[in-house]
């Protein structure tokens, strides 16, 4: 979707400044936040994809004015509504107010976190047909604008490049994101010329490579 979190090419909110040693955590309830959320995709009540969509709905002045972790949680607290999880007054209470329903899955254990993330949770599906494009192939991408979730940023819909490489089949977020199946897909890496992207005032030696899945994707003309 066209939402606050797709800022590539926008202008107007100043420079990447990076933080010189940068610890991992500016305050402990960011710590919290991480463990919380990855504890919560636990349970089995949704995927990655749909978890990116519900930080994807946050009203942009709400998503630009909050911190990386406040998103987080600001995401967190709506897929556990959304899931029945929590209702709106314990939200607003701060605790439980009524017995836990059931989970897809047990609530992971502080024993089994590191192993669970060590194993992670892989995307990649076995192809049940041919690749419609190779390494090389020129390529357009769609100039859509999708009211769901979608991993083909803003800056790159109708733009032409090259697959530099075909990464293999893989769950199709756009499907995912809303429970409607994997749904898997081929993806392939896409490198687009700077000037493509941004106009002839972009720097000439810069290149982009965008992870793009088939849908997106149309032979150039």
């Amino acid at each position: 979707m066209n939402g606050a979190q797709d800022l590539g090419g926008m202008m107007g909110f100043g420079p990447v400044v990076p933080e010189p040693e940068e610890p991992l955590f500016h305050a402990p309830w960011e710590r919290r936040a991480l463990a919380v959320t990855i504890a919560a995709a636990g349970l089995g009540e949704w995927n990655l994809d749909a978890m990116r969509h519900a930080r994807e709905t946050i009203p942009p002045p709400e998503y630009l004015t909050s911190s990386y972790y406040e998103i987080w949680l600001k995401g967190l607290e709506r897929m556990l509504l959304a899931r029945g999880l929590i209702g709106p007054d314990e939200l607003a209470a701060g605790r439980s107010l009524r017995e836990a329903r059931e989970t897809a899955r047990p609530a992971l254990t502080a024993g089994a976190m590191a192993a669970g993330l060590a194993r992670g949770a892989g995307c990649m599906r076995p192809a049940t047909c041919a690749a419609r494009f190779a390494a090389g192939d020129r390529v357009r991408t769609l100039n859509i604008n999708p009211t769901g979730h979608t991993r083909l940023p803003r800056y790159a819909r109708g733009k032409t490049g090259t697959v530099e490489r075909v990464h293999g089949v893989f769950v199709y977020p756009d499907s995912n994101a809303h429970f409607r199946g994997e749904d898997p897909r081929w993806c392939y890496g896409v490198v687009f010329d700077g000037r493509e992207l941004w106009g002839a005032d972009a720097d000439p030696s810069l290149t982009v490579s965008v992870d793009c899945w088939e849908p997106y994707l149309e032979p150039a003309p």
